[in-house]
Protein backbone atom coordinates (compact mmCIF):
# COMPACT_ATOMS: atom_id res chain seq x y z
CA UNK A 1 0.00 0.00 0.00
CA UNK A 2 1.41 3.92 -0.70
CA UNK A 3 2.05 5.66 2.68
CA UNK A 4 3.41 8.84 1.24
CA UNK A 5 6.27 8.56 -0.69
CA UNK A 6 6.29 5.03 0.55
CA UNK A 7 5.22 1.75 -0.84
CA UNK A 8 4.74 -0.96 1.89
CA UNK A 9 4.22 -4.27 1.40
CA UNK A 10 3.52 -7.39 3.87
CA UNK A 11 5.71 -10.19 2.82
CA UNK A 12 3.53 -12.83 5.30
CA UNK A 13 4.52 -13.21 9.08
CA UNK A 14 6.49 -10.71 10.22
CA UNK A 15 7.72 -9.70 7.14
CA UNK A 16 7.59 -6.17 5.08
CA UNK A 17 9.46 -4.68 1.80
CA UNK A 18 9.63 -0.63 2.35
CA UNK A 19 10.69 0.81 -0.68
CA UNK A 20 10.79 4.80 -1.74
CA UNK A 21 13.19 7.07 -3.78
CA UNK A 22 16.29 8.38 -1.99
CA UNK A 23 19.26 9.69 -3.39
CA UNK A 24 22.32 7.93 -3.87
CA UNK A 25 24.26 9.68 -1.12
CA UNK A 26 26.84 7.92 0.85
CA UNK A 27 28.45 8.10 4.03
CA UNK A 28 31.58 6.94 5.81
CA UNK A 29 30.80 5.33 8.69
CA UNK A 30 31.40 7.43 11.80
CA UNK A 31 30.36 6.36 15.45
CA UNK A 32 29.16 9.57 17.69
CA UNK A 33 29.17 9.52 21.24
CA UNK A 34 26.05 9.85 23.42
CA UNK A 35 24.70 12.54 23.84
CA UNK A 36 24.36 13.59 27.23
CA UNK A 37 21.70 12.50 29.81
CA UNK A 38 21.07 9.75 27.04
CA UNK A 39 21.63 6.43 26.73
CA UNK A 40 21.76 6.31 22.73
CA UNK A 41 24.67 6.24 20.45
CA UNK A 42 24.86 7.04 17.37
CA UNK A 43 25.77 5.59 13.71
CA UNK A 44 26.49 7.01 10.44
CA UNK A 45 26.88 4.22 7.80
CA UNK A 46 27.49 3.41 4.48
CA UNK A 47 23.83 2.47 2.61
CA UNK A 48 21.01 3.93 0.16
CA UNK A 49 18.25 2.79 2.14
CA UNK A 50 16.34 2.51 -1.10
CA UNK A 51 14.98 -0.86 -0.60
CA UNK A 52 14.01 -1.97 3.01
CA UNK A 53 13.56 -5.42 4.58
CA UNK A 54 12.26 -6.19 7.64
CA UNK A 55 12.02 -10.32 9.09
CA UNK A 56 11.48 -11.70 5.45
CA UNK A 57 10.47 -15.92 5.63
CA UNK A 58 8.69 -17.89 3.08
CA UNK A 59 9.21 -14.89 0.31
CA UNK A 60 8.90 -15.60 -2.75
CA UNK A 61 11.25 -15.50 -5.72
CA UNK A 62 11.70 -12.50 -7.98
CA UNK A 63 11.38 -9.51 -5.28
CA UNK A 64 13.69 -6.75 -5.62
CA UNK A 65 17.11 -7.20 -3.86
CA UNK A 66 17.79 -4.94 -0.63
CA UNK A 67 20.00 -2.63 -0.04
CA UNK A 68 19.11 -2.92 4.03
CA UNK A 69 17.48 -6.03 5.70
CA UNK A 70 16.34 -5.05 9.27
CA UNK A 71 16.20 -8.72 12.09
CA UNK A 72 14.74 -8.34 15.05
CA UNK A 73 15.77 -11.86 16.83
CA UNK A 74 17.30 -15.14 15.66
CA UNK A 75 14.37 -17.58 15.21
CA UNK A 76 14.70 -19.09 12.42
CA UNK A 77 10.93 -17.26 11.02
CA UNK A 78 12.32 -13.95 11.65
CA UNK A 79 16.51 -14.34 10.57
CA UNK A 80 15.73 -16.80 7.57
CA UNK A 81 19.22 -17.34 6.01
CA UNK A 82 17.43 -19.03 3.04
CA UNK A 83 15.10 -16.07 2.40
CA UNK A 84 17.46 -13.77 2.78
CA UNK A 85 19.99 -15.18 -0.22
CA UNK A 86 16.74 -14.57 -2.12
CA UNK A 87 17.24 -11.02 -2.25
CA UNK A 88 20.91 -10.21 -0.97
CA UNK A 89 22.89 -8.39 -3.99
CA UNK A 90 26.61 -7.00 -3.62
CA UNK A 91 26.49 -4.27 -0.90
CA UNK A 92 23.48 -5.67 0.90
CA UNK A 93 23.42 -4.25 4.76
CA UNK A 94 21.82 -6.60 6.93
CA UNK A 95 21.18 -5.37 10.45
CA UNK A 96 20.77 -7.37 13.65
CA UNK A 97 21.30 -8.30 16.84
CA UNK A 98 24.15 -10.17 18.29
CA UNK A 99 23.13 -13.40 18.06
CA UNK A 100 22.02 -13.26 14.51
CA UNK A 101 25.64 -13.26 13.12
CA UNK A 102 26.20 -16.69 13.85
CA UNK A 103 23.08 -18.06 11.88
CA UNK A 104 23.78 -15.66 8.44
CA UNK A 105 26.29 -17.70 7.07
CA UNK A 106 28.22 -16.54 4.05
CA UNK A 107 26.27 -15.24 0.69
CA UNK A 108 27.13 -16.03 -2.94
CA UNK A 109 27.98 -11.99 -3.07
CA UNK A 110 29.37 -9.57 -0.50
CA UNK A 111 27.28 -7.96 1.98
CA UNK A 112 27.67 -5.95 5.01
CA UNK A 113 26.69 -7.39 8.78
CA UNK A 114 25.75 -4.38 11.39
CA UNK A 115 25.58 -5.58 14.50
CA UNK A 116 23.49 -3.17 16.72
CA UNK A 117 21.77 -3.78 20.86
CA UNK A 118 18.32 -1.12 21.70
CA UNK A 119 18.24 2.12 22.10
CA UNK A 120 20.89 3.22 19.36
CA UNK A 121 20.18 5.30 16.42
CA UNK A 122 21.63 4.47 12.76
CA UNK A 123 21.46 7.69 10.60
CA UNK A 124 21.38 6.84 6.76
CA UNK A 125 21.00 9.96 5.29
CA UNK A 126 17.49 9.82 4.29
CA UNK A 127 16.72 7.20 6.43
CA UNK A 128 16.96 7.07 10.18
CA UNK A 129 16.21 4.18 12.38
CA UNK A 130 16.02 4.03 16.22
CA UNK A 131 16.14 -0.11 17.54
CA UNK A 132 13.70 -0.54 20.51
CA UNK A 133 13.26 -3.15 22.92
CA UNK A 134 10.88 -6.11 22.26
CA UNK A 135 10.04 -8.54 24.75
CA UNK A 136 7.93 -10.76 26.37
CA UNK A 137 6.43 -10.18 29.69
CA UNK A 138 4.25 -13.18 30.75
CA UNK A 139 6.22 -15.87 28.67
CA UNK A 140 9.59 -17.29 28.07
CA UNK A 141 10.15 -17.40 24.24
CA UNK A 142 11.26 -13.59 23.89
CA UNK A 143 13.49 -13.11 27.57
CA UNK A 144 14.49 -8.97 27.71
CA UNK A 145 17.75 -10.29 28.45
CA UNK A 146 18.30 -11.20 24.99
CA UNK A 147 17.88 -7.84 23.49
CA UNK A 148 15.90 -8.15 20.85
CA UNK A 149 14.98 -5.77 18.53
CA UNK A 150 11.78 -3.88 17.32
CA UNK A 151 13.09 -0.96 14.76
CA UNK A 152 11.62 2.62 14.07
CA UNK A 153 11.96 3.70 10.93
CA UNK A 154 11.76 7.19 9.52
CA UNK A 155 11.67 7.81 5.70
CA UNK A 156 10.35 10.36 3.58
CA UNK A 157 8.64 12.04 6.48
CA UNK A 158 6.94 8.51 7.02
CA UNK A 159 7.40 6.99 10.66
CA UNK A 160 7.45 2.86 10.62
CA UNK A 161 7.54 0.91 13.86
CA UNK A 162 7.63 -2.97 13.86
CA UNK A 163 7.25 -3.84 16.97
CA UNK A 164 9.01 -7.31 16.66
CA UNK A 165 7.78 -10.43 18.77
CA UNK A 166 6.64 -8.46 21.59
CA UNK A 167 4.04 -8.45 24.15
CA UNK A 168 2.71 -5.05 25.52
CA UNK A 169 5.63 -3.20 27.26
CA UNK A 170 6.39 -0.23 29.03
CA UNK A 171 8.99 1.32 26.53
CA UNK A 172 6.26 1.70 23.88
CA UNK A 173 4.85 4.61 25.86
CA UNK A 174 7.58 6.53 24.17
CA UNK A 175 6.21 5.76 20.63
CA UNK A 176 3.07 8.31 21.72
CA UNK A 177 5.29 11.56 20.20
CA UNK A 178 5.60 10.20 17.19
CA UNK A 179 1.98 10.81 15.65
CA UNK A 180 2.84 14.37 14.66
CA UNK A 181 0.23 17.02 12.70
CA UNK A 182 0.22 15.82 8.68
CA UNK A 183 2.85 13.00 9.28
CA UNK A 184 2.57 9.31 9.25
CA UNK A 185 3.00 7.24 11.83
CA UNK A 186 2.25 3.39 11.27
CA UNK A 187 2.56 0.85 13.37
CA UNK A 188 3.18 -3.18 12.63
CA UNK A 189 2.25 -4.98 15.62
CA UNK A 190 1.61 -8.91 16.22
CA UNK A 191 -1.62 -10.20 16.79
CA UNK A 192 -1.33 -14.23 17.13
CA UNK A 193 -1.38 -14.56 20.24
CA UNK A 194 0.89 -17.65 21.64
CA UNK A 195 4.54 -16.42 21.44
CA UNK A 196 3.63 -12.05 21.39
CA UNK A 197 0.61 -10.39 21.43
CA UNK A 198 -3.13 -11.44 20.52
CA UNK A 199 -5.40 -9.26 19.10
CA UNK A 200 -6.79 -7.86 21.99
CA UNK A 201 -3.29 -6.90 23.62
CA UNK A 202 -2.43 -5.48 20.60
CA UNK A 203 -4.99 -3.02 20.54
CA UNK A 204 -4.57 -1.92 24.01
CA UNK A 205 -0.64 -1.56 22.69
CA UNK A 206 -2.11 0.84 19.62
CA UNK A 207 -4.13 2.65 22.15
CA UNK A 208 -0.84 3.61 23.51
CA UNK A 209 1.17 4.04 20.69
CA UNK A 210 -1.84 6.06 19.00
CA UNK A 211 -0.30 5.63 15.34
CA UNK A 212 -2.24 6.91 12.34
CA UNK A 213 -1.99 3.55 11.06
CA UNK A 214 -1.85 0.32 12.63
CA UNK A 215 -0.83 -2.93 10.43
CA UNK A 216 -1.28 -6.59 12.21
CA UNK A 217 1.39 -8.83 11.33
CA UNK A 218 2.50 -12.13 12.95
CA UNK A 219 -0.70 -14.27 11.77
CA UNK A 220 -1.62 -16.64 9.04
CA UNK A 221 1.71 -18.66 9.28
CA UNK A 222 3.12 -20.66 11.76
CA UNK A 223 0.43 -18.71 14.20
CA UNK A 224 -2.29 -16.79 14.30
CA UNK A 225 -5.10 -16.35 11.72
CA UNK A 226 -6.99 -13.81 9.70
CA UNK A 227 -9.80 -13.20 12.59
CA UNK A 228 -6.87 -12.30 14.69
CA UNK A 229 -6.60 -9.95 12.53
CA UNK A 230 -10.17 -8.83 11.85
CA UNK A 231 -10.76 -8.97 15.86
CA UNK A 232 -7.32 -6.46 15.88
CA UNK A 233 -9.12 -4.35 13.29
CA UNK A 234 -12.65 -4.58 15.02
CA UNK A 235 -11.26 -3.66 18.02
CA UNK A 236 -9.52 -0.43 17.19
CA UNK A 237 -12.03 0.89 14.41
CA UNK A 238 -14.29 0.75 17.48
CA UNK A 239 -11.99 3.55 19.17
CA UNK A 240 -11.07 5.75 16.15
CA UNK A 241 -8.24 3.77 15.60
CA UNK A 242 -7.72 3.62 11.19
CA UNK A 243 -6.45 -0.13 11.14
CA UNK A 244 -5.54 -1.36 7.25
CA UNK A 245 -5.05 -5.73 6.69
CA UNK A 246 -2.32 -6.24 4.31
CA UNK A 247 -2.80 -9.28 1.74
CA UNK A 248 0.09 -11.18 1.36
CA UNK A 249 2.79 -10.05 -1.25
Amino acid sequence: MDIGEIDLKWLGHAGFLIENSIPPAYTNEVREPAKTGSDKSSKKISAKGKVIYIDPYNIREGLPKADLILITHSHYDHCSVSDMQKIVRDGTKIICPADCQSKITRFDVPIKIEIVEPNEEIDLGDVKICTLRSYNTDKHFHPKEEGWLGYLIKLNGVFIYHAGDSDVIPEMQKLTGYKQLGKDFVALLPVGGRFTMNAEEAYEAAKMIKPTLAIPMHWGSIVGTKDDAEEFKELCEENNIRVEILEKE
